[in-house]
């Protein structure tokens, strides 16, 4: 398969999350961000799980538990909280400071060289989902700042591990491993944290279906093969997407204006995506 559909396959991927804080907002019942989390990633584990037939060696407990933390467990319980407690621009631009987390990781852990093009992508980007996402008056949280900061360092650690901390399984099996560690971890903390779940309306069902399945099950494979076959530099530059997929969705759905501005941030963040995935030019030998 070649590098431009292997990208296309992983760029779909935050296409997809970007429809996180709509289903959120529009069809999930307020107030359980710990358990939306743990009903999102542990059924997918488990249907993934069901479907690979392999479970993992205990060698690989500790690193699961530790992708599984920061893929899953963390980052999604705070992308929860960030959505119920920040308004969708500012959560967004927070965490878009992820794919310049990944870069700096990636080369203090893996040794990916840093170069100017990449860094340049990842501040730009930043700039344009501000642009994008960003309103005059948007409020303030501290929990909520926090929460989508902590998202964004989580993810990208996770980024990093996930291609320091290959196992000989396809991608398909790790996705379903490091899903089902993260729904044990974030259920415990659902159960002791958050009351029960009210009953659930055929609107609300659908919103986790959606989530469980497309949010993480067929989207997580084809992220952390990305990360296996491009390496995480590459694909980190997609995560703008989620940003300009939720505006989309925003505008198609919801009937929300599109300003200038945001016309203009779209422009950058699109640019930025392209510049990023692109793979560096290989250093002409001294002679």
């Amino acid at each position: 398969m070649s590098r431009t559909t292997d990208a296309l396959l992983a760029a779909s991927a935050p296409a997809v999350w970007g429809s996180t804080y709509i289903v959120t907002t529009e069809l999930l019942p307020p107030g359980y961000p710990l358990t939306d989390a743990a009903l999102r990633a542990l059924p997918a584990g488990l249907v993934l799980m069901a479907v690979t037939r392999q479970l993992p060696p205990l060698a690989w407990l500790g690193r699961l538990a530790v992708l599984g933390a920061l893929n899953f467990s963390i980052f999604w319980a705070a992308l929860f909280i960030a959505a119920y407690r920040l308004p969708g621009g500012v959560a967004a631009t927070l965490g878009a400071v992820q794919p310049l987390i990944v870069l700096l990781l990636a080369r203090a852990a893996l040794g990916t060289p840093l170069g100017p093009k990449s860094l340049a992508a990842a501040v730009a980007g930043i700039g344009g989902v501000a642009l994008l996402v960003l309103g005059p008056g948007a409020e303030l949280d501290a929990t909520g700042i926090a929460a989508a900061f902590a998202g964004a360092v989580s993810m990208a650690a996770g980024v990093v591990l996930t291609r320091k901390w290959q196992p000989p399984v396809p991608a398909l099996t790790f996705t379903a491993w490091q899903l089902t560690a993260g729904g044990l971890l974030l259920l415990p903390a659902a159960l002791l944290a958050e009351p029960a779940l009210p009953p659930l309306s055929a609107a609300n069902l659908a919103g986790f279906l959606w989530l469980g399945f497309f949010g993480a099950a067929f989207s997580y494979f084809f992220w952390f093969r990305g990360i296996e076959r491009l390496g995480p530099a590459a694909v980190t530059g997609f995560g703008f997407l989620s940003p300009l997929t939720a505006v989309l969705l925003g505008w198609a759905i919801l009937g929300q204006a599109l300003s200038p501005a945001q016309i203009a941030g779209a422009a950058v963040v699109l640019g930025c995506v392209w510049l990023g995935s692109r793979p560096a030019r290989p250093r002409a030998a001294a002679s």
